[in-house]
């Protein structure tokens, strides 16, 4: 079996940088690498990605009805992708997992815990990462990144400050004491970040 790592953080956190260079680090060292993400993945999930992240009827979305397309672009992406390529050796870099929706939804969506979790580990097939990375910022920080990037605000990024502190508060919460998880100061340059990632994954991978 191949090594199941994901990235977590608030928006413009720089874990979608983060991936990528780990990502070019490990085919450098000759790893077979499978770089995804969730929303997305597969051909269902890059749709459901469009209605969660940009479409106007997503104004609409009860709590429930977004967590639910989350959970089933995630057992599409889990039985269709994730779970062939971990069998076949590789290793699996994916941007957000389960853990996004413990804290989106349980936390700052007000989802009871419980029913997350049952929802995630019926899509997930009950598969944890076996590393999660935690790119942590401020939602401050957030929001200046953000606008410093340009370009339009999905419906997910739109939300409110408060929201976001909510949803740092429960990564942060969920990773206190849980080996699983390695929570990297998103304050720091690119390389450094990417430095920190590298030492941790050759400590438990190579």
């Amino acid at each position: 079996m191949g090594n199941f790592v994901t990235f977590e953080g608030i928006e413009g956190c720089g874990k979608s940088t983060q991936i990528q260079l780990l990502a070019e680090w490990l085919i450098s060292m000759g790893q077979r690498v499978v770089l995804t993400r969730e929303p997305g993945g597969t051909e269902l999930g890059e749709r459901i990605r469009m209605l969660l992240k940009a479409g106007d009827v997503g104004k609409h979305f009860s709590a429930k009805a977004e967590l639910l397309l989350f959970e089933a672009s995630r057992a599409q992406h889990v039985e269709e992708k994730i779970l062939p390529a971990l069998a076949h050796g590789d290793s699996v870099l994916c941007d957000r997992f389960l853990d996004s929706s413990t804290v989106y939804q349980g936390v700052a969506r007000k989802i009871p815990p419980p029913d997350v979790a049952l929802l995630n580990s019926f899509a997930a097939a009950n598969l944890l990462p076996d590393l999660t990375i935690i790119v942590d910022i401020t939602p401050e920080e957030s929001v200046k990144r953000l606008l410093k990037r340009g370009g339009q605000i999905d419906r997910i990024e739109g939300e409110s400050v408060k929201f976001f502190k909510d949803v740092r508060s429960g990564y942060l919460a969920m990773a206190e004491g849980d080996p699983r998880f390695l929570v990297v100061n998103g304050d720091q340059s690119i390389s450094n970040i990417h430095g920190e990632i590298r030492r941790e994954y050759g400590a438990r991978f190579m």
